[in-house]
């Protein structure tokens, strides 16, 4: 496992890291309020079931989907990692660029913008349908194979459009590259699903790529008490993680064997900060020191990481099946650390989009960048490493503030 060297940044109440949580509160909050997304007395907005549908042809009543990746005739795959592009349909041309930059330079055979693909700025239906055009664009105009993961911010925005988030599934099947489904029926969240990737010689499944809905907030409060203390965000649900394990059971009998593969979802789990501290309860320099060497801790922690008030129990049943080898989330930007956590990589891709906070002051856009994961077959693993891209790396302006630019043209037979 390989990162791109960076400046280490250890302590998460440096003056950047708390300039980046207040601007995170200020947009947690002020959009929840705006749209009224929490509802009193339920279990969070990811309850959504999702919608029935096709691309194509027949829907994965299992969420399981293949036929859409393979590996190359050499036996590697590549894929790349974007995360909170979180913007308007007036895309901070950065953003662009810098996608534009990493696709040119890293050639993946596989995309992903792992959740908050845009934000509540949009008033209209299409304006939200150009936001995600235009940071979805780069892969479509390459010809690279790609999907969306949903995060808290995607549907910001859906009492002034009347989109949700299974409106932009639907949206998103129209592109040609676009290999998202409606995902698994039955279970919390949209999308939820596992794309597998044939081997080179077409002989089945040799890796899995598992696409997760993390949710958005937590509800206001459940069993009349509210979340005054604990993190508001929200977590995978025990359906979910049971479709994980009954879906991962079902490729190691297709195949005859555990099918490794990666986790991809928006919000971070407990795990993630247990791994950084190596405890549970103390957060000490002692502490991470220990980690450091412990779990091979690479890249930086600028802000606390922001799961929800459960732990969900998802990194248990992906020890117990043996077959994730890693779970890697955005949500918190200005993190970008990865490490070895019993055998599983827990980690961040950073925030990829300018017009959402960063670092704040003059280093604001420092760590914009894309996670890279390199795979092959003929390995025990598959999963070979894992490095950064940063917009620096492509001489792409760092200029502290936004620049929005037009909204991209929609191509041919998209609506």
């Amino acid at each position: 496992m390989v990162d791109s060297p960076q400046n280490p940044a250890q302590n998460p109440s440096a003056p950047h890291a708390r300039a980046a949580r207040t601007r995170r509160d200020v947009l947690r909050f002020s959009t929840a309020a705006a749209t009224g997304l929490a509802a009193a007395g339920t279990m969070g907005a990811a309850a959504a079931a999702p919608v029935a549908g096709t691309r194509g042809g027949a829907q994965p009543k299992d969420g399981v989907v293949r036929g859409e990746l393979s590996f190359r005739e050499d036996g590697t795959f590549t894929v790349v990692q974007f995360n909170d592009t979180q913007d308007t349909h007036q895309t901070d041309v950065r953003t662009i660029q810098l996608q534009e930059a990493v696709l040119d330079d890293v050639r993946p055979d596989f995309a992903l913008i792992n959740g908050d693909v845009f934000n509540g700025g949009p008033s209209t239906a299409l304006e939200a349908k150009q936001a995600i055009n235009n940071v979805v664009r780069p892969m479509e105009d390459r010809g690279i194979a790609w999907a969306l993961t949903f995060g808290n911010h995607d549907e910001d925005s859906s009492e002034k459009t009347g989109l949700d988030e299974n409106d932009y599934i639907d949206f998103v099947r129209q592109y040609r590259h676009n290999v998202n489904t409606a995902g698994a029926r039955g279970i919390t969240g949209t999308g939820n699903q596992v794309l597998t990737v044939t081997s080179a010689a077409g002989k089945g499944d040799a890796f899995a790529l598992w696409l997760l809905d993390s949710g958005r907030y937590a509800p206001e409060e459940i069993a009349g008490q509210d979340f005054e203390g604990y993190p508001d965000w929200d977590w995978l649900r025990p359906d979910q993680i049971q479709w994980y394990l009954e879906a991962s059971q079902e490729l190691e009998k297709k195949n005859k064997t555990l099918v490794p593969g990666l986790v991809f979802q928006h919000i971070a789990l407990w795990e993630h900060r247990f791994m950084w501290y190596a405890s549970v309860d103390s957060r000490t320099e002692a502490d991470h020191a220990r980690a450091l060497e412990k779990h091979g801790i690479t890249g930086e922690r600028n802000e606390d990481e922001c799961p929800g008030p459960f732990n969900s129990g998802m990194f248990s049943a992906m020890l117990q099946r043996g077959d994730v080898k890693g779970l890697f989330v955005g949500h918190d930007h200005v993190n970008t650390y990865v490490g070895d956590y019993y055998g599983i990589k827990l980690g961040y891709a950073p925030g990829t989009g300018f017009g959402t906070y960063g670092l704040g002051g003059g280093e604001d856009h420092r760590l914009r960048g894309a996670r890279v994961f390199h795979l092959d077959e003929s390995t025990e693993d598959v999963l070979t490493g894992t490095e950064l891209r940063f917009a620096a790396d492509y001489g792409i302006d760092l200029t502290a503030g936004a620049q929005p630019g037009e909204p991209a043209d929609f191509p041919e037979g998209i609506s």
